[in-house]
């Protein structure tokens, strides 16, 4: 079922054919491709949700509560422009961060970010893919982890990030994923999101989604979850935990 791990040059990042080929298009602001000029300028770390030294260290303060060590791979789903990524590179072992992202332009900024914080040799593995395909990292994880992702994600592509992580996810694995809370489920009208003005919906972007329906998504998915809950988001998002049954 996993391959052995294959050392892939930071210069040459494992990438698909073409471009994201639309599975996710259009769902969300992610797909748009940001200019050279952008990039120069700052934009990917806008695009990504700004707040870029409070939600990186919030990431990265997390996950070591949560016994992740330099020793450990971690795979970035949804990495963006590497908001937390810089954190995870700069701790973790050489070769072991792995990042995923639907979005060129983003990656591409997440590069510069590891070139300008002096991380370009710490062999970074990054990966565009629209289909949250991390077995194309040929390896396997200890931890995945997925912040701001769910909150962008109708429930199908929910259902397929749970299937492709239970894949490459370690035995003893952990897969964290943010998401923000409905107090029931088919929660249908919106939701004011607490100490910020983000109003989350029932059926387009930025979603919300019941405890219970993550649970019921997670064990189609061949997971168990885990509702962490408060971990000190700034915009009230909640934390999961998911596991192999």
């Amino acid at each position: 079922m996993f391959f052995q791990r294959k050392k892939t040059p930071p210069s040459k990042p494992p990438r698909p054919a073409k471009a994201a080929s639309g599975a996710m298009v259009n769902v969300n602001i992610y797909h748009r491709e940001l200019k050279p000029e952008e990039i120069a300028e700052g934009a990917h770390r806008l695009m990504v949700g700004a707040m870029w030294d409070e939600i990186g260290n919030l990431q990265f303060e997390f996950l070591k509560s949560r016994g992740l060590r330099p020793e450990h791979k971690l795979c970035d789903m949804g990495c963006g422009a590497l908001r937390g990524g810089l954190q995870f590179v700069r701790y973790l072992d050489s070769g072991n961060y792995y990042g995923l992202d639907i979005n060129a332009s983003l990656l591409e900024g997440g590069r510069r970010e590891l070139e300008q914080a002096g991380l370009a040799q710490k062999e970074a593995h990054l990966l565009l893919n629209d289909k949250f395909q991390a077995g194309r990292f040929e390896t396997q994880f200890e931890y995945v982890l997925a912040v701001s992702v769910f909150t962008h994600l109708f429930g199908n592509h929910i259902l397929r990030c749970l299937a492709e992580v239970r894949k490459v996810l370690a035995p003893q694995g952990q897969f964290f994923a943010s998401f923000f809370q409905a107090p029931h489920p088919i929660h249908i009208e919106p939701i004011s999101q607490l100490a910020s003005s983000i109003v989350t919906q029932y059926d387009h972007d930025p979603f919300h989604y019941s405890a219970e329906e993550m649970a019921a998504m997670a064990r189609l998915a061949g997971l168990k979850m885990e509702l962490i809950g408060d971990w000190n988001h700034p915009s009230n998002q909640r934390m999961l935990a998911f596991t192999l049954l």
